[in-house]
Protein backbone atom coordinates (compact mmCIF):
# COMPACT_ATOMS: atom_id res chain seq x y z
CA UNK A 1 0.00 0.00 0.00
CA UNK A 2 1.55 3.29 -1.09
CA UNK A 3 1.23 6.67 0.61
CA UNK A 4 -1.02 7.79 -2.25
CA UNK A 5 -3.50 4.91 -1.86
CA UNK A 6 -3.75 5.08 1.92
CA UNK A 7 -6.96 6.54 3.23
CA UNK A 8 -6.80 8.98 6.12
CA UNK A 9 -8.51 7.09 8.93
CA UNK A 10 -8.97 8.53 12.39
CA UNK A 11 -10.91 7.54 15.42
CA UNK A 12 -11.92 8.02 19.02
CA UNK A 13 -12.38 5.75 22.01
CA UNK A 14 -15.88 5.62 23.46
CA UNK A 15 -17.56 3.64 26.26
CA UNK A 16 -16.51 0.03 25.69
CA UNK A 17 -15.85 0.75 22.03
CA UNK A 18 -14.15 2.66 19.25
CA UNK A 19 -15.38 5.11 16.63
CA UNK A 20 -13.58 5.14 13.26
CA UNK A 21 -13.96 7.65 10.45
CA UNK A 22 -12.70 7.44 6.88
CA UNK A 23 -13.30 10.00 4.11
CA UNK A 24 -16.81 8.63 3.39
CA UNK A 25 -17.77 6.49 6.38
CA UNK A 26 -18.36 6.75 10.11
CA UNK A 27 -18.58 3.60 12.25
CA UNK A 28 -18.88 2.86 15.96
CA UNK A 29 -18.22 -0.63 17.32
CA UNK A 30 -19.16 -1.41 20.91
CA UNK A 31 -18.76 -4.52 23.07
CA UNK A 32 -22.04 -5.51 24.74
CA UNK A 33 -22.18 -6.87 28.27
CA UNK A 34 -22.87 -10.35 26.84
CA UNK A 35 -19.67 -10.21 24.74
CA UNK A 36 -21.38 -9.39 21.44
CA UNK A 37 -19.83 -6.69 19.24
CA UNK A 38 -22.39 -4.43 17.60
CA UNK A 39 -21.49 -1.86 14.99
CA UNK A 40 -23.33 1.19 13.74
CA UNK A 41 -22.06 2.43 10.35
CA UNK A 42 -23.29 5.15 8.03
CA UNK A 43 -22.15 7.16 5.03
CA UNK A 44 -20.36 10.36 5.98
CA UNK A 45 -19.61 13.49 4.00
CA UNK A 46 -17.33 16.29 5.16
CA UNK A 47 -18.37 19.93 4.96
CA UNK A 48 -15.41 20.64 2.70
CA UNK A 49 -16.85 18.35 0.02
CA UNK A 50 -19.84 20.70 -0.21
CA UNK A 51 -17.89 23.91 0.33
CA UNK A 52 -14.58 23.48 -1.46
CA UNK A 53 -12.98 26.58 0.02
CA UNK A 54 -13.04 24.90 3.45
CA UNK A 55 -10.26 22.63 2.16
CA UNK A 56 -7.88 25.58 2.07
CA UNK A 57 -4.95 25.39 4.49
CA UNK A 58 -5.61 27.03 7.88
CA UNK A 59 -9.38 26.69 7.31
CA UNK A 60 -9.56 22.90 7.17
CA UNK A 61 -8.27 22.51 10.72
CA UNK A 62 -11.29 24.38 12.09
CA UNK A 63 -13.57 22.13 10.03
CA UNK A 64 -11.82 19.03 11.39
CA UNK A 65 -12.21 20.32 14.96
CA UNK A 66 -15.92 21.04 14.52
CA UNK A 67 -16.65 17.74 12.76
CA UNK A 68 -14.63 15.81 15.36
CA UNK A 69 -16.75 17.32 18.13
CA UNK A 70 -20.02 16.46 16.35
CA UNK A 71 -18.91 12.94 15.41
CA UNK A 72 -17.46 12.32 18.86
CA UNK A 73 -20.68 13.35 20.58
CA UNK A 74 -22.70 11.14 18.24
CA UNK A 75 -20.41 8.16 18.91
CA UNK A 76 -20.49 8.70 22.67
CA UNK A 77 -24.27 8.99 22.47
CA UNK A 78 -24.53 5.58 20.81
CA UNK A 79 -22.08 3.89 23.21
CA UNK A 80 -23.88 5.40 26.21
CA UNK A 81 -27.20 4.05 24.92
CA UNK A 82 -25.65 0.60 24.62
CA UNK A 83 -24.38 0.82 28.21
CA UNK A 84 -27.77 1.99 29.49
CA UNK A 85 -29.61 -0.72 27.56
CA UNK A 86 -27.29 -3.35 29.07
CA UNK A 87 -27.90 -1.95 32.54
CA UNK A 88 -31.66 -2.18 31.98
CA UNK A 89 -31.26 -5.73 30.67
CA UNK A 90 -29.25 -6.67 33.77
CA UNK A 91 -32.04 -5.34 35.99
CA UNK A 92 -34.60 -7.34 34.03
CA UNK A 93 -32.53 -10.51 34.47
CA UNK A 94 -32.51 -10.04 38.24
CA UNK A 95 -36.31 -9.89 38.46
CA UNK A 96 -36.91 -13.54 37.46
CA UNK A 97 -34.19 -14.66 39.89
CA UNK A 98 -35.89 -12.79 42.73
CA UNK A 99 -39.27 -14.30 41.82
CA UNK A 100 -37.86 -17.81 41.43
CA UNK A 101 -38.38 -17.94 37.64
CA UNK A 102 -35.73 -19.12 35.15
CA UNK A 103 -33.55 -16.18 33.97
CA UNK A 104 -33.25 -15.51 30.22
CA UNK A 105 -30.38 -16.98 28.22
CA UNK A 106 -27.36 -14.66 28.89
CA UNK A 107 -26.02 -15.44 25.41
CA UNK A 108 -29.01 -13.79 23.77
CA UNK A 109 -28.87 -10.00 23.35
CA UNK A 110 -31.57 -8.47 25.55
CA UNK A 111 -31.88 -5.46 23.26
CA UNK A 112 -31.44 -5.60 19.48
CA UNK A 113 -29.44 -3.14 17.39
CA UNK A 114 -32.68 -1.82 15.92
CA UNK A 115 -34.08 -1.20 19.39
CA UNK A 116 -30.89 0.59 20.37
CA UNK A 117 -31.27 2.95 17.41
CA UNK A 118 -34.75 3.84 18.71
CA UNK A 119 -33.68 4.12 22.35
CA UNK A 120 -34.62 7.75 23.10
CA UNK A 121 -35.10 7.70 26.86
CA UNK A 122 -31.50 8.62 27.65
CA UNK A 123 -31.10 11.46 25.11
CA UNK A 124 -31.80 14.24 27.62
CA UNK A 125 -29.33 12.81 30.12
CA UNK A 126 -26.66 12.27 27.46
CA UNK A 127 -26.92 15.73 25.90
CA UNK A 128 -27.06 17.30 29.34
CA UNK A 129 -23.84 15.49 30.19
CA UNK A 130 -22.22 16.63 26.94
CA UNK A 131 -23.18 20.27 27.52
CA UNK A 132 -21.91 20.07 31.09
CA UNK A 133 -18.63 18.54 29.87
CA UNK A 134 -18.12 21.30 27.27
CA UNK A 135 -18.85 23.96 29.88
CA UNK A 136 -16.45 22.30 32.32
CA UNK A 137 -13.78 22.16 29.61
CA UNK A 138 -14.11 25.89 28.90
CA UNK A 139 -14.02 26.67 32.62
CA UNK A 140 -10.98 24.48 33.33
CA UNK A 141 -8.83 25.06 30.26
CA UNK A 142 -9.74 28.63 29.23
CA UNK A 143 -11.22 30.64 32.11
CA UNK A 144 -9.35 29.12 35.07
CA UNK A 145 -5.78 29.57 33.70
CA UNK A 146 -6.57 33.13 32.54
CA UNK A 147 -8.02 34.30 35.87
CA UNK A 148 -5.42 32.36 37.88
CA UNK A 149 -2.56 34.24 36.21
CA UNK A 150 -4.34 37.61 36.46
CA UNK A 151 -5.19 37.20 40.16
CA UNK A 152 -1.86 35.55 40.96
CA UNK A 153 0.14 38.38 39.41
CA UNK A 154 -1.84 40.91 41.46
CA UNK A 155 -1.15 38.99 44.66
CA UNK A 156 2.54 38.83 43.71
CA UNK A 157 2.61 42.63 43.51
CA UNK A 158 3.27 42.85 39.77
CA UNK A 159 0.05 42.74 37.77
CA UNK A 160 0.50 41.20 34.34
CA UNK A 161 -1.68 42.59 31.57
CA UNK A 162 -3.19 41.07 28.46
CA UNK A 163 -0.70 43.06 26.37
CA UNK A 164 2.35 41.21 27.73
CA UNK A 165 3.80 38.07 26.20
CA UNK A 166 4.71 36.85 29.69
CA UNK A 167 1.01 36.83 30.64
CA UNK A 168 0.11 34.51 27.77
CA UNK A 169 3.19 32.33 28.32
CA UNK A 170 2.32 31.73 31.96
CA UNK A 171 -1.34 31.12 31.04
CA UNK A 172 -0.16 28.47 28.57
CA UNK A 173 2.00 26.81 31.24
CA UNK A 174 -0.88 26.82 33.73
CA UNK A 175 -3.21 25.44 31.07
CA UNK A 176 -0.75 22.63 30.38
CA UNK A 177 -0.47 21.85 34.11
CA UNK A 178 -4.27 21.83 34.50
CA UNK A 179 -4.51 19.45 31.53
CA UNK A 180 -1.92 17.05 32.98
CA UNK A 181 -3.56 17.20 36.41
CA UNK A 182 -7.00 16.56 34.94
CA UNK A 183 -5.83 13.56 32.89
CA UNK A 184 -3.92 12.14 35.88
CA UNK A 185 -6.97 12.54 38.12
CA UNK A 186 -9.56 10.95 35.83
CA UNK A 187 -7.16 8.10 34.98
CA UNK A 188 -7.70 6.89 38.56
CA UNK A 189 -11.26 5.93 37.54
CA UNK A 190 -11.67 2.34 36.32
CA UNK A 191 -14.05 3.24 33.48
CA UNK A 192 -11.72 5.98 32.20
CA UNK A 193 -8.75 3.60 32.25
CA UNK A 194 -10.77 1.26 30.02
CA UNK A 195 -11.48 4.14 27.62
CA UNK A 196 -7.73 4.82 27.52
CA UNK A 197 -7.17 1.14 26.66
CA UNK A 198 -9.63 1.45 23.78
CA UNK A 199 -7.72 4.59 22.76
CA UNK A 200 -4.58 2.46 22.49
CA UNK A 201 -6.51 -0.17 20.51
CA UNK A 202 -7.66 2.51 18.07
CA UNK A 203 -4.07 3.64 17.42
CA UNK A 204 -2.67 0.13 17.05
CA UNK A 205 -5.40 -0.85 14.59
CA UNK A 206 -4.79 2.24 12.45
CA UNK A 207 -1.04 1.55 12.50
CA UNK A 208 -1.69 -1.97 11.16
CA UNK A 209 -3.79 -0.54 8.33
CA UNK A 210 -1.22 2.13 7.48
CA UNK A 211 1.48 -0.56 7.38
CA UNK A 212 -0.57 -2.50 4.80
CA UNK A 213 -0.91 -5.49 7.14
CA UNK A 214 -3.79 -7.88 7.59
CA UNK A 215 -6.27 -6.45 10.07
CA UNK A 216 -5.85 -9.03 12.81
CA UNK A 217 -5.27 -8.79 16.53
CA UNK A 218 -1.76 -10.19 16.06
CA UNK A 219 -0.70 -7.55 13.51
CA UNK A 220 -2.23 -4.70 15.52
CA UNK A 221 -0.65 -5.94 18.75
CA UNK A 222 2.81 -5.53 17.20
CA UNK A 223 2.43 -1.73 17.02
CA UNK A 224 2.78 0.87 19.75
CA UNK A 225 -0.31 2.69 21.10
CA UNK A 226 1.12 6.18 20.39
CA UNK A 227 0.21 7.91 17.13
CA UNK A 228 1.42 11.29 15.77
CA UNK A 229 -2.05 12.29 14.52
CA UNK A 230 -3.70 11.71 17.90
CA UNK A 231 -6.09 14.28 19.33
CA UNK A 232 -3.96 14.48 22.49
CA UNK A 233 -0.99 15.68 20.44
CA UNK A 234 -3.32 18.10 18.66
CA UNK A 235 -4.43 19.62 21.99
CA UNK A 236 -0.83 20.16 23.11
CA UNK A 237 -0.14 21.96 19.83
CA UNK A 238 -3.26 24.09 20.35
CA UNK A 239 -1.95 25.17 23.76
CA UNK A 240 1.48 26.07 22.31
CA UNK A 241 0.09 27.97 19.32
CA UNK A 242 -2.48 29.80 21.46
CA UNK A 243 0.39 31.42 23.39
CA UNK A 244 1.72 32.99 20.20
CA UNK A 245 -1.66 33.94 18.74
CA UNK A 246 -3.01 35.52 21.93
CA UNK A 247 0.23 37.43 22.52
CA UNK A 248 -0.13 38.99 19.05
CA UNK A 249 -3.91 39.53 18.91
CA UNK A 250 -4.72 40.99 22.33
CA UNK A 251 -2.15 43.83 22.29
CA UNK A 252 -3.67 44.90 18.94
CA UNK A 253 -7.20 44.75 20.35
CA UNK A 254 -6.26 46.88 23.37
CA UNK A 255 -4.32 49.33 21.19
CA UNK A 256 -7.24 49.82 18.77
CA UNK A 257 -10.25 49.50 21.07
CA UNK A 258 -8.79 50.17 24.51
CA UNK A 259 -9.94 48.58 27.76
CA UNK A 260 -13.56 47.34 27.37
CA UNK A 261 -14.70 48.61 30.79
CA UNK A 262 -13.32 50.27 33.88
CA UNK A 263 -13.67 47.07 35.92
CA UNK A 264 -10.72 44.68 35.97
CA UNK A 265 -12.53 41.36 36.47
CA UNK A 266 -15.15 42.27 33.85
CA UNK A 267 -12.40 43.08 31.35
CA UNK A 268 -10.85 39.66 31.98
CA UNK A 269 -14.23 37.95 31.49
CA UNK A 270 -14.60 39.74 28.14
CA UNK A 271 -11.07 38.67 27.14
CA UNK A 272 -11.95 35.05 27.96
CA UNK A 273 -15.04 35.39 25.74
CA UNK A 274 -12.85 36.71 22.90
CA UNK A 275 -10.55 33.69 23.25
CA UNK A 276 -13.33 31.20 22.46
CA UNK A 277 -13.87 32.08 18.76
CA UNK A 278 -10.09 32.48 18.35
CA UNK A 279 -9.74 28.77 19.16
CA UNK A 280 -10.97 27.94 15.64
CA UNK A 281 -8.14 29.68 13.71
CA UNK A 282 -5.73 28.35 16.34
CA UNK A 283 -7.07 24.86 15.62
CA UNK A 284 -6.44 25.52 11.91
CA UNK A 285 -2.80 26.36 12.60
CA UNK A 286 -2.39 23.37 14.93
CA UNK A 287 -3.86 21.04 12.31
CA UNK A 288 -1.38 22.16 9.65
CA UNK A 289 1.47 21.89 12.13
CA UNK A 290 0.43 18.37 13.11
CA UNK A 291 0.14 17.28 9.48
CA UNK A 292 3.62 18.59 8.83
CA UNK A 293 5.25 16.82 11.76
CA UNK A 294 3.44 13.51 11.13
CA UNK A 295 4.47 13.57 7.46
CA UNK A 296 8.15 14.06 8.25
CA UNK A 297 8.39 12.03 11.43
CA UNK A 298 11.55 10.39 10.08
CA UNK A 299 13.33 13.77 10.43
CA UNK A 300 14.89 14.77 13.74
CA UNK A 301 13.22 18.19 13.84
CA UNK A 302 9.75 16.71 13.34
CA UNK A 303 10.32 14.11 16.06
CA UNK A 304 11.49 16.87 18.39
CA UNK A 305 8.38 18.98 17.72
CA UNK A 306 6.05 15.98 18.06
CA UNK A 307 7.76 14.68 21.20
CA UNK A 308 5.70 16.64 23.82
CA UNK A 309 2.37 15.45 22.41
CA UNK A 310 3.61 11.87 21.98
CA UNK A 311 4.83 11.94 25.58
CA UNK A 312 1.44 13.08 26.91
CA UNK A 313 -0.20 10.23 25.00
CA UNK A 314 1.42 7.90 27.53
CA UNK A 315 -1.17 9.26 29.95
CA UNK A 316 -4.17 8.98 27.60
CA UNK A 317 -3.46 5.52 26.16
CA UNK A 318 -3.03 2.11 27.77
CA UNK A 319 -2.06 -1.26 26.25
CA UNK A 320 -5.38 -2.86 25.21
CA UNK A 321 -6.57 -6.41 25.64
CA UNK A 322 -7.14 -8.68 22.64
CA UNK A 323 -10.92 -8.24 23.12
CA UNK A 324 -10.53 -4.48 22.85
CA UNK A 325 -8.39 -4.78 19.72
CA UNK A 326 -11.14 -6.93 18.19
CA UNK A 327 -13.62 -4.08 18.72
CA UNK A 328 -11.31 -1.45 17.21
CA UNK A 329 -10.60 -3.67 14.20
CA UNK A 330 -14.33 -4.34 13.70
CA UNK A 331 -14.95 -0.59 13.52
CA UNK A 332 -12.02 -0.10 11.15
CA UNK A 333 -13.18 -2.89 8.83
CA UNK A 334 -16.61 -1.27 8.64
CA UNK A 335 -15.35 2.08 7.35
CA UNK A 336 -12.99 0.36 4.91
CA UNK A 337 -15.89 -1.78 3.66
CA UNK A 338 -17.78 1.32 2.53
CA UNK A 339 -14.68 2.80 0.93
CA UNK A 340 -14.17 -0.41 -1.07
CA UNK A 341 -17.86 -0.43 -2.03
CA UNK A 342 -17.55 3.12 -3.36
CA UNK A 343 -14.53 2.12 -5.43
CA UNK A 344 -16.57 -0.67 -6.95
CA UNK A 345 -19.28 1.81 -7.95
CA UNK A 346 -16.86 3.95 -9.95
CA UNK A 347 -16.99 3.59 -13.75
CA UNK A 348 -14.28 1.38 -15.16
CA UNK A 349 -13.36 -0.15 -11.78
Amino acid sequence: MTEETKLKVGGQAVLEGVMMRSPHSLAVAVRRANGEIICKESAWRSLWERFRFLRWPFLRGSVVLLESLVNGISALNFSAKVAMADEEAAKQEKKPEESGEDPPDPGEPAVSVEELQEHKVSDLVIWGTVIFALGLGIALFVALPHFAVWVGSQLAGRELTIREFLFHLIVGVVKFMVFIGYISLISLMKDVRRVFMYHGAEHQSIYAYEAGQELTVESARAHKPLHPRCGTTFLIMVIAISILVFSLVFPLIVMVVGEPTGTGWLNQAIYVGIKLPLLFPIAGLAYEFQRLTSRYLDRWWARMLAWPGMGIQRLTTRPPTDDQLEVALASLRKVLWREESLKGDQPGV
